[in-house]
């Protein structure tokens, strides 16, 4: 999904809450120059900053993501998947991490599942996020490197991590090859 569909969507639900840039910041623990930038520059946010947004106008994280409802089961071909954004490193040009959300379509989800590509570039800069929720994360390619709260913890193919993710936390590739994770995470109502 572009990032400008997003945007608007984040600017349709705080229209529909009479929201400004503001309340946002105030609701969000945002910076307003970041607010502004995400929606006016066409600019991505990191999930965690994305979620945080999501909570305060009282949608899932989904209602940014969704394009239309499926009925159950709901199935993701690996021939099908495609990227729905991605994040960029510090310098902005390259990515730092591949989303793709599993879980778009299927309307009535309590839970967000992504399969990530993690590339080098996501360990130049490290910033913990923490948000509402849990997260549970199999490392499916490569090594990660997981910092939660004051612990470091590196997990390679097979591995996984399961963890309140209220505690601040930053997900990168540990080493010079990309990595590759299952994530899901849930975001109470």
């Amino acid at each position: 999904m572009q990032t400008g569909k997003i945007s608007q969507r984040i600017k349709t639900y705080m229209d529909k809450r009479n929201m400004d840039l503001a309340g946002m910041a105030d609701q969000t623990g945002l910076s307003a120059h970041f607010l502004e930038t995400m929606l006016t520059k066409d600019v991505y946010p990191p999930l965690g900053p994305l979620m945080k947004i999501a909570r305060a106008l009282g949608v899932r994280l989904g209602t940014f993501l969704d394009d239309q409802g499926e009925a159950d089961p709901f199935i993701v071909r690996r021939s099908a998947r495609a990227a729905e954004f991605s994040v960029p490193g510090v310098s902005g040009k390259s990515p730092a991490l591949n989303f793709y959300a599993l879980g778009t379509g299927k309307v009535d989800r309590h839970m967000e599942p992504f399969f990530v590509e993690i590339l080098p570039e996501s360990a130049r800069e490290k910033i913990l996020s923490s948000h509402e929720g849990e997260e549970f994360i199999v490392v499916v390619q490569g090594s990660i490197e997981v910092i939660y709260g004051k612990d470091t913890h590196i997990l390679g193919a097979g591995d996984s991590i399961y963890y309140n993710s209220i505690v601040p936390h930053y997900v990168s590739c540990h080493g010079d090859d990309k990595a590759a994770i299952h994530a899901v995470i849930y975001i109470p109502e």
